[in-house]
């Protein structure tokens, strides 16, 4: 199959640790792989071998792209098993690891997953709600996987906690290659106010010396 070069050099694919219990989690992450691949698009992850995180990053290992896996060190003994996939960038926590991770990737991918897979999601779509970064962010919506999240969502917005713009910035489709196709047309709407703010590598926030505190 001839390959459609994307927009995007990479994306950074959020993902579980673990399997799920459903054979169609398994090879939506092994699509999102291959479509990557198909698009010639690098991949930027969590650096595990194991679950979903492992089928994802084999898929566009295998395929011929590169990939980054960014862990932190007391997780390698856990999540790595076997040889490591790609490159793996060991960092010291946490923290630097979704900060490099932003910082490595065009947009972001959400397949299914637990705890951490929704703690990275949100936290990315709160920096683009903040205007600290102004790249797409997609759900993986595998067999309405994210349904009751995307509801969740909705009610917030109707009883007026999270705007009707700050919604859009959410792209959710059922298969990879949609989902991409999807990213790729989405056109982000910056808030004016928040714009404003000045951050420093579109990640950390600088105060002007005129507001620190003497």
């Amino acid at each position: 199959m001839e390959e459609t070069k994307s927009k995007f050099k990479r994306i950074c694919v959020y993902c579980g640790s673990s399997s799920g219990n459903k054979a169609s989690y398994q090879e939506a992450a092994v699509e999102l792989g291959k479509e990557m691949v198909e698009r010639r698009i690098d991949l930027v992850y969590g650096g595990g071998s194991v679950g979903l995180m492992g089928l994802v990053s084999q898929a566009v290992h295998d395929g011929g792209r590169h990939v980054l896996g960014v862990i932190p060190k007391s997780l390698m003994p856990r999540e790595i098993t076997g040889d490591p996939i790609g490159e793996v960038r060991a960092v010291s926590d946490m923290h630097q690891r979704k900060a490099e991770m932003a910082r490595q990737a065009d947009a972001f991918i959400a397949l299914p997953g637990g705890y951490g897979t929704l703690e990275e999601l949100l936290e990315i779509i709160t920096w683009a709600q903040l205007g600290i970064h102004s790249k797409p962010v997609g759900l993986l919506n595998v067999e309405g996987f994210y349904n009751s999240l995307l509801s969740f969502i909705d009610k917030a917005v109707d009883e007026g906690f999270i705007s009707p713009k700050a919604r859009r910035i959410i792209v959710s489709a059922p298969t990879a290659k949609d989902l991409v196709r999807e990213l790729e047309e989405h056109v982000p709407e910056r808030d004016e106010v928040v714009s404003k703010l000045v951050w420093e590598d579109r990640l950390n926030y600088v105060v002007p010396e005129s507001e620190v505190a003497m």
